[in-house]
Order: C-alpha cells, then structure tokens, then sequence
C-alpha cells in the first residue's frame, strides 16, 4: 500500500515522518496512553525516534501496519494516532490514542471513523477489529461512536509488560457506515 494521507473536515492523516517525532515523544509521556496503549512504558526518547524513522515506514512498505498522524489541519497540532494493523489476509484490527490536550473534542472519533472507511474502500477490509483493556472506557466510548460493535470480554486477550489481561473487543462491518461490503455476508440466524 502506498502511504496515504486523509481528510475530514478538520483533520488531515498522513503516515507519521522523522520531524513528528518530539510530538509523539511529548504525547506518549501521558500515564494514560502508557497505561492504556501497547506502547512501552517508559517511554524513552529512543521508542519515539524507533516508530516515526523504522516502524512506520516499514509498516506501510511491507503492508502489515498503516500509522496515521491526525493533525488538526494541515501543519497543525498533533492531536492523535490512528494506526491499522494486518494479522491476516482480509484480518485488521485498529488502534488509537490521543494526545491529552485534544481529547473530548471528537478528533479521535472523527479520526477513527474516517481510517475505518479508508480500510473498507481501499484497503478492501471485510472486518475490522477494535481492542481495549477491559476498564478502558474512553476507547471503547469512541469505539462506539464510530459504530463498533462490542462483541464480548476475552480472558487474557491482551498481553502488556509480561502480564495477561482481559480485554473488550468490537467488530466494525462495511454495513455498519453504510457501505458495501467486500464480500458477501451470511450473518448468523441466531441474531
């Protein structure tokens, strides 16, 4: 996939570069996205030059990650990430934080829920996935804002500093923000 860059009518998402990397540094030394997210704890200078030089870049080259900045405009504040992850042929799962300053303002809402069509249209998703630890209500609020459906509480579906935890996950269907689906869907007649 070649790198793409997204708008929404405050928001412009593009694949994270070297000069974002004193922003995500800045961002990830919030407890709550420490606490929260996958991303290491603590979070050195290192992780952050890590992730905007090799992570993302190989991410979007080798076609399993697709990390997003969300800036309020372009050349605009940092207020979040939106990343894409692949596990599979026609498997995703997404991902977010956002920056302390810009939450409750409907920036990750309006960033999630724009990621999410980008990957049903062009990315070609049949389903996309969303997990949090269990206990993370400000992602799951978003979660279901944008549409997701919580399907249930895995037991140790998530595994953060050597330690098992249990986590809510959703699923997000094409159908779900009215569009058509990449294949055909036989739901179950148990709904």
């Amino acid at each position: 996939m070649e790198p793409t860059t997204l708008t929404t009518a405050r928001l412009e998402l593009r694949p994270f570069v070297p000069a974002d990397e004193d922003e995500v540094y800045a961002a990830a030394q919030d407890p709550d996205i420490q606490r929260w997210t996958m991303v290491p704890s603590p979070y050195e200078r290192a992780h952050a030059h890590g992730f905007v030089t090799e992570v993302v870049p190989n991410g979007w080259r080798e076609d399993t990650a697709y990390p997003f900045a969300v800036r309020r405009g372009a050349g605009g504040p940092l207020v979040a990430a939106v990343g894409l992850h692949v596990h599979g042929p026609d498997s995703y799962e997404i991902g977010y934080w956002a920056v302390k300053e810009h939450r409750g303002l409907g920036y990750m809402t309006e960033a999630v829920a724009a990621v999410a069509r980008w990957a049903f249209t062009e990315v070609g998703a049949v389903r996309l996935e969303w997990r949090a630890e269990a206990g993370n209500t400000g992602s799951r609020v978003v979660a279901e804002k944008v549409g997701f459906r919580v399907e249930g509480l895995l037991r140790a579906g998530l595994i953060r500093n050597g330690t098992a935890r249990d986590c809510w996950i959703g699923a997000l269907l094409p159908s779900d923000l009215g569009l058509p689906p990449a294949l055909p869907y036989l739901a179950s007649a148990a709904e």
